[in-house]
């Protein structure tokens, strides 16, 4: 009777560490392609990035880490339309960042490292933020909460939202199975046991909302703004948390 849990526990373990070694294999081999790809997605949308600059301007930060940062092109974003702001990115895949200097960025602005484990200090960066990326990871808090201890004056979000994809009863149906607990339980099995998603366009992702780090970034800042990151019509209360397939979340904390 002692040796099941060990035993599930080591199952686990292993589940993560294929899922993470399927999802390195991927951005490895396609990051020649990876911009080509991912060409209206994350920080590749200057759309969105345009309101995400509009909030800096409130801000006004003088420092910006992307978490996630893939080849830049996010900071190389606001490199361009912001040249006065310090950024930094961090990601896992060595053959992304190699790929950064086709952005224009330089060696080293970009570091190798992971979101659950940043290597700064506490509130060492102005404003911290992930650009679809969150989904890519399988306990996406872990990260939110580093990003929260190294960010002193905001955290901005920028990723899918489950609750506003698909047909309204099943909306409904996914926020309901949410707030009972249930939504992990259900996702496991639609999965087969594996808690994931493979395709060929987004390589392995797992089921999150940026309203799943609602409560978490809620703790931490003074004041929160959720706006649409896609378009839709606000035809109900509920916009965007049911109205709209993608938010940016921006959590803004009055760091004087």
């Amino acid at each position: 009777m002692f040796g099941k849990p060990a035993a599930s526990k080591v199952i686990l373990r292993s589940r993560a560490d294929r899922a993470a070694l399927i999802q390195h294999r991927y951005y490895t081999e396609t990051a020649a392609q990876y911009d080509a790809m991912h060409a209206h997605e994350g920080a590749a949308d200057y759309k969105n990035l345009g309101l995400v600059r509009a909030l800096l301007h409130l801000i006004e930060p003088g420092s910006l880490l992307d978490v996630g940062a893939g080849t830049g092109r996010g900071l190389r974003y606001f490199r361009e339309t912001m040249p006065d702001l310090r950024v930094r990115g961090i990601e896992p895949v060595a053959a992304l960042i190699e790929r950064a200097a086709e952005n224009e960025i330089p060696q080293g602005v970009i570091i190798q490292g992971v979101g659950e484990a940043l290597p700064f200090k506490d509130a060492s960066f102005d404003v911290v933020c992930s650009f679809a990326i969150l989904h890519h990871v399988p306990r996406p808090n872990a990260v939110v909460r580093e990003m929260t201890r190294v960010a002193r004056k905001a955290v901005i979000i920028m990723d899918g939202n489950r609750f506003g994809q698909g047909a309204w009863p099943m909306r409904l149906l996914k926020l309901c199975l949410f707030k009972a607990g249930l939504w992990e339980a259900v996702n496991y099995l639609k999965t087969g046991g594996k808690g994931y998603t493979i395709t060929s366009g987004d390589g392995l992702a797992y089921s999150y909302s940026a309203y799943d780090s609602f409560d978490l970034l809620a703790g931490w800042a003074k004041q929160l703004m959720v706006v649409s990151s896609e378009p839709c019509k606000a035809s109900s209360w509920f916009h965007p948390l049911l109205t709209s397939p993608g938010v940016i979340v921006c959590a803004l904390r009055d760091s004087d």
